[in-house]
């Protein structure tokens, strides 16, 4: 695996989340119980709301296989944010977070866009084509992100003395391009899409419809962030907390077991 040759200076910048404490178990225990109340209330308003008049296809099967996911999510959720589960489970904290917050802002927002597309009067062919387009543009999406974060791992970008901020704005604002073009397809097919199929235009579900392909492409953009982080936290004792909530200092080691 490309990462295991880079060593952990290489990933420095990435501790910035953890070091603030802002990624710390502590607060993950928070948002992990702020999360379930999300999660039921964003996917009931998503399924039973917007996708009241939705002509989607498989919608009730679609609304039964995410709730049944959310609500195996929200159970691991629970267990992750007793203190005592999550001290001793601190990667697997970290992996459950990941899965919220992609459906939270990510999976979630993307049935804004399908509910949408399916109030329009298009065919159910249509509709069933729009669905698969806009996945692969969110593939291709993360198949570029991957690429470009490896390079820059690869290069050097994130390790001691490149600020995350600097990082950001120095060395990757060339590689938003590639990302903004695919994203921009997403959505303006999608524009293109909802215009040609509604008789008069509705403004309020456009926009819910553009604001959930953002927020989606969006998620899936910091998703390849998520699972390097994951991946030093399973590799670096520092990235990881001791039992006071403090992170363990660079330099401390390989985790073991």
């Amino acid at each position: 695996m490309f990462l295991d040759k880079l060593k952990e200076e290489d990933f420095y910048v990435l501790r910035g989340a953890l070091e603030s404490g802002r990624q710390s178990p502590n607060n993950f225990g928070g948002m992990l119980t702020l999360g379930i109340f999300l999660q039921i209330l964003m996917v009931s308003i998503t399924h039973i709301v917007l996708g009241y008049e939705s002509q989607l296809p498989n919608k009730t099967t679609i609304f039964l296989i995410h709730s049944i996911l959310t609500i195996a999510i929200i159970i691991l959720s629970a267990i992750f944010a007793i203190p005592s589960v999550y001290k001793k489970r601190e990667v697997s904290q970290y992996l459950v977070s990941i899965v919220v917050s992609q459906n939270i802002f990510g999976i979630t927002p993307y049935f804004w866009t399908l509910h949408t597309i399916g109030r329009t009067d298009a065919t159910i062919a249509s509709l069933i084509f729009a669905t698969i387009l806009t996945l692969i543009l969110g593939l291709l999406v993360f198949i570029v992100t991957c690429i470009r974060f490896n390079l820059l791992l690869k290069q050097g970008k994130y390790r001691k003395g490149r600020s995350k901020g600097q990082t950001r704005q120095k060395f990757e604002a060339k590689s938003f391009l590639p990302h903004a073009v695919i994203g921009g397809l997403g959505i303006f097919y999608f524009i293109q899409f909802f215009v040609s199929h509604v008789s008069r235009i509705e403004i309020n579900f456009l926009m819910i419809g553009i604001i959930g392909m953002l927020l989606f492409y969006g998620m899936i953009f910091v998703l390849p962030e998520q699972l390097v982080i994951l991946y030093c936290k399973k590799r670096f004792k520092s990235f990881n907390f001791d039992k006071e909530g403090n992170i363990y200092p660079m330099g401390s080691g390989e985790r073991v077991g």
